[in-house]
């Protein structure tokens, strides 16, 4: 069988190398825009479902192919619905519904496609179950709900299950909402594409943390705390097998944990002018259970000179990542321009970052080096939400301050 994983644009290589390290072979893997499909031996199908929802940390779901075929017409999705052993995948009784996208394709009516692979379904299992032609199909959602996805690339149409239910970017520690919430798997990318070197003394510090998604994404990192640990799955409902498999790689995960000594200052630090913010930040850091490894304060990052960054984090190995406000988030686009300038100002010279320093910033791909006042020494194109972004890294240090 075929598993997909979908992450948002940019953080494919992320997933892969998650995967990868998960002990999945990726020589079979077929990478696109956004997801990745891998082919998986039927037998270890339920186990490796369980694991790579627990585990993946950026990723946002985690599909199962049931099959496919190609469809220029109503005619051809019908037939290639029909053809899925349906009465196999969802139990009798349960409810199910079908969404899913079409790109590049001659059928693009969403709604007209859920309708025909609906009726194709129906008709399946009222074949199966020996049911009359004019039956109905009992759908009862207290028994169970299965959510169909389909999608529809060139006239090649996959029809597949959502195992994860809520997008694996809730976690289950972030309750709370906040003005331009980042998405933990987002954030979680952030950490990770910054290759933080935690255990060679390097602190992290975000300036403009918010509510401490980056913080507690990186404590889950260092503490190698599985993401899925504190919620549910939907594939966990499906059957036996599956709940089963579901509680081995809870248990795995819990064995893997690893116990990190609380320390001052801590190894990571997050701050922000909102005070309200880091009362957030702190409520979820102790929902996550790692709130020892992190240590908030309010203030203004731009009181963060090379002098208060030592004299915080203790440290002449500093990693800083974060999320600054911009014009379609938080700011009109002239605020975001003098906050960008007054950063770089703080945290550049000649145009590099000051030695000891590591920076990795999020920001809108126009204009954020001309504000900051130096070129990234790398970029990588991500999207926060729907807005197109780089994430601008900056690691070749210039020649000391005076």
């Amino acid at each position: 069988m075929i598993i997909t994983a979908t992450m948002l644009f940019g953080l494919e290589s992320t997933v892969k190398d998650e995967m990868r390290s998960l002990g999945i072979d990726m020589s079979t893997a077929v990478v696109s825009d956004g997801r990745i499909d891998v082919r998986m031996p039927d037998l270890e199908v339920c186990s490796q479902v369980a694991r790579l929802n627990m585990n993946l940390r950026t990723a946002e779901r985690i599909l199962l192919r049931f099959g496919g075929n190609h469809a220029e017409s109503f005619d051809d999705l019908f037939e290639a619905a029909l053809l899925v052993p349906w009465e196999e995948h969802i139990p009798k009784g349960w409810a199910f519904h079908v969404n899913g996208h079409s790109l590049k394709s001659k059928l693009f009516g969403i709604s007209a496609c859920q309708s025909v692979i609906k009726k194709a379904i129906v008709k399946r299992l009222i074949r199966a179950y020996g049911y009359a032609d004019s039956a109905d199909v009992p759908e009862d959602p207290n028994k169970g709900l299965m959510k169909i996805v389909f999608s529809i690339v060139r006239d090649e149409v996959s029809f597949m299950a959502d195992t994860s239910g809520d997008g694996l970017h809730k976690r289950g520690y972030r309750p709370l909402t906040h003005t331009a919430p980042l998405k933990e798997t987002l954030a979680a990318g952030l950490v990770l594409l910054s290759m933080w070197r935690y255990d060679n003394g390097e602190v992290l510090l975000d300036p403009m943390c918010g509510t401490g998604t980056i913080a507690v994404e990186a404590a889950l990192i260092a503490s190698e705390t599985a993401p899925g640990l504190n919620r549910g799955f939907a594939a966990e409902k499906w059957s036996d097998g599956y709940l089963k498999a579901f509680m081995a790689a809870r248990e795995e995960a819990m064995d893997g944990r690893r116990v990190l000594p609380a320390r001052k200052p801590e190894m990571i630090l997050g701050s922000d002018i909102d005070p309200s913010s880091i009362s957030a930040a702190m409520k979820n850091s102790e929902s996550a259970g790692v709130s020892k490894l992190i240590g908030y304060s309010v203030r203004d990052a731009l009181s963060y000179d090379p002098a208060a960054i030592r004299s915080a984090t203790e440290s002449d190995k500093v990693l800083i990542i974060t999320n600054p406000p911009y014009g379609e988030r938080m700011l009109d686009a002239d605020k975001a321009s003098a906050l960008f300038s007054g950063l770089g100002e703080k945290w550049l010279w000649s145009g590099s970052v000051i030695p000891g320093l590591r920076l990795s910033i999020i920001a809108p791909k126009d204009n954020f080096e001309n504000d900051f006042g130096g070129f990234a020494d790398k970029r990588r194109k991500l999207y926060n939400g729907k807005i197109q972004c780089n994430m601008y890294h900056y690691f070749k240090s210039g020649r000391k301050q005076k």
